[in-house]
């Protein structure tokens, strides 16, 4: 739900800002591999033969898209559009660095996750509240949503899992079995 909301209001503040375009504009997106992804999400679109819209396009970026617009190299963005992209619950402004961080790192969780490697030492009930934060400072109906539906507080054991069983003694003579 935080690539969505992200996503979407990310969108929603460069197309109020510039246009529905926005993504096109010349200059806007920096380094190399930016323009890369968004040439490849018109690409992947005219593959499945169809019209490449805005929304279309939007859809298709990545969340490495997504989250590269909160990093250091976008500070001046930061300051003259995205900082408008929500408020903490006590009212106060965002900066760009309450996002680059947790972003970065929920992104490699999330890249972890999709290649079956092991995230057992991550804190991820930290990971998780901070994605329930964020993405109650972009859309706070997707974060109650969240609250609602998400089961990962409920499967998430209380106690830390074990990654190795002590041995076991044998019986009355202090002899250590498997």
């Amino acid at each position: 739900m935080l690539e969505v909301a992200l996503r979407n209001r990310t969108d929603a503040i460069m197309t109020e800002a510039i246009n529905e375009s926005w993504f096109h504009e010349e200059g806007l997106l920096l380094g190399g591999w930016q323009p890369e992804q968004l040439a490849k999400a018109i690409q992947d679109i005219e593959e499945g033969k169809k019209e490449p819209t805005p929304g279309r396009i939007v859809a298709a970026l990545t969340f490495s898209f997504w989250t590269a617009m909160f990093g250091k190299d976008y500070e001046t963005l930061w300051q003259t559009t995205l900082h408008k992209i929500g408020r903490k619950p006590d009212g106060k402004g965002l900066r760009r660095k309450d996002f680059s961080g947790p972003l970065a790192q929920i992104r490699s969780l999330r890249n972890l996750i999709a290649h079956h490697e092991p995230v057992i030492m991550w804190n991820l009930p930290k990971r998780y509240d901070s994605m329930l934060e964020m993405t109650g400072w972009l859309s706070p109906p997707a974060a109650a949503w969240c609250q609602t539906h998400c089961r990962f507080q409920q499967v998430y054991p209380a106690e830390p899992i074990a990654l190795h069983q002590p041995p076991k003694e044998a019986k009355g003579r202090g002899i250590l079995t498997e």
